[in-house]
């Protein structure tokens, strides 16, 4: 296993905000279902994005990658992609890939085979297994791991899904909704959470030729045979790994982070209020939007519409005057790692006062950590990511076990921690 022992020390300086993988997910996905050839810029192939673009090969699309990006010639037909049976699809640790892919291949038609590691085994398919038996299309799984094989060819119509368990199910459908033959409706039975990762989706639809019409997040309705239509593409920077360094910054460092769009839909971008609320002394430059060593107070967060970003936040409040509650953190338990759980152990471990109190989490900050142990990453990029940022306010080093999980979305992440004077060895 992987370890780097981390230094505390304050961050300063400048550093470029990593693509969006959300954004990236998509556009890739749009891109190989077009009739045509389109050029991606500003991709970073983390092993999310990698795993998606595989699964879009192994479905016909022609994905090359270049200096620039990627660029790629859409799936035109089934013959013409010559897929083999079963199509084996290999989600490495990717639930995003996962489910997107599983109702973008039954678009298509054919066996599929979908694999993957890790805990994505044991994210809930419950919505796409209903789907299936509704529409007698053939599927076996195995539980706690990710061995899903799925046989046949989804069909136009109508199409229930809860709104709480993850956005993700709703993306999928949405991209494989408009090949099929006939209209179909996606009804929402419960208030949809993470509302704006169906923004990026349904925007990435719209820049892709493909029109849905969105009825307050209660319903979505779509036409039947329309045309991706390929284009020229520049995934915008990703403020759900820019979270990083600006929480970082409002923890004792001076740090600007560079190429976030103001006017992005990211619902990550709920960062930036959160700090100010806590205090967090934030300014736009030309440079990008400048975080500094800030006083830091608690405040209340709702995690329902950000849980990628609570990790640090929940860390960073723990280093804030005063106490935070942190509520509907519940489906932080359904990610690469029970998150809830993880950041509980992890920052008790680090001398924080931080609890559970049923599905909120509860801190009482303080002015300083120890530090001086281990902690682990769990596997969890997220978590990693959170814990060399909050080893700044620990009075001793701490070891960070696993830390190279940081490769499924932000390969970069500790050349970009040192390049800002973080320590480490």
């Amino acid at each position: 296993m992987s370890k780097i022992q981390i230094i505390p020390s304050p961050l300063m300086g400048t550093v470029q905000a990593p693509p969006s993988k959300s954004i990236a997910h998509r556009a890739v996905i749009a891109a190989s279902l077009a009739d045509g050839i389109s050029s991606l810029y500003n991709v970073d192939l983390s092993d999310d994005i990698k795993a998606t673009v595989c699964g879009m090969r192994a479905l016909g699309a022609l994905i090359e990658i270049n200096r620039n990006g990627l660029t790629i010639q859409g799936i035109k037909s089934k013959k013409e992609a010559g897929r083999p049976d079963p199509t084996v699809i290999d989600c490495i640790e990717s639930g995003s890939t996962l489910r997107f892919l599983v109702p973008v291949s039954l678009a298509l038609g054919g066996s599929f085979l979908f694999t993957g590691k890790g805990n994505l085994g044991k994210r809930p398919l419950n919505p796409y297994y209903e789907i299936f038996d509704r529409q007698d299309i053939s599927y076996h799984s195995t539980p706690n791991s990710l061995n899903l094989s799925v046989s046949g060819a989804l069909s136009a119509g109508s199409f229930s899904l809860p709104g709480n368990i993850s956005s993700q199910f709703i993306t999928g459908l949405l991209f494989a909704l408009p090949v099929l033959s006939g209209d179909s409706e996606i009804m929402v039975t419960s208030p949809l959470e993470s509302k704006a990762y169906v923004d990026l989706t349904l925007q990435a639809l719209a820049d892709f030729g493909i029109t849905v019409t969105n009825h307050d997040y209660r319903s979505f309705k779509t036409k039947g045979n329309q045309r991706y239509l390929p284009r020229n593409y520049t995934v915008e920077s990703d403020y759900s790994q820019a979270a990083f360094f600006l929480c970082a910054g409002a923890l004792g460092s001076d740090i600007t982070v560079a190429g976030l769009n103001n006017a992005s839909l990211q619902g990550d971008k709920e960062i930036l209020p959160v700090l100010q609320r806590m205090g967090g002394e934030m300014s736009s430059t030309s440079e990008g939007i400048k975080v500094s060593a800030s006083k830091l107070h608690g405040t209340q967060i709702d995690a329902s519409e950000i849980p990628d970003i609570i990790p640090v936040l929940a860390a960073t409040a723990c280093a804030a005057e005063g106490k935070t509650v942190i509520r509907n953190a519940g489906r932080l338990r359904m990610k690469e790692c029970d998150r809830f759980a993880a950041v509980i152990e992890e920052m008790t471990a680090l001398g924080a006062h931080i609890k559970a109190d049923g599905s909120n989490i509860v801190i009482e900050g303080k002015e300083q950590l120890e530090g001086g142990c281990e902690v682990q990453s769990h596997s969890d990029h997220r978590m990693a990511m959170t814990l060399a940022v909050i080893a700044q306010k620990c009075k001793k080093p701490i070891v960070l076990n696993d830390y190279e999980c940081i490769s499924k979305s932000y390969p970069r992440f500790f050349e970009d921690f040192k390049m800002l004077g973080g320590k480490t060895r």
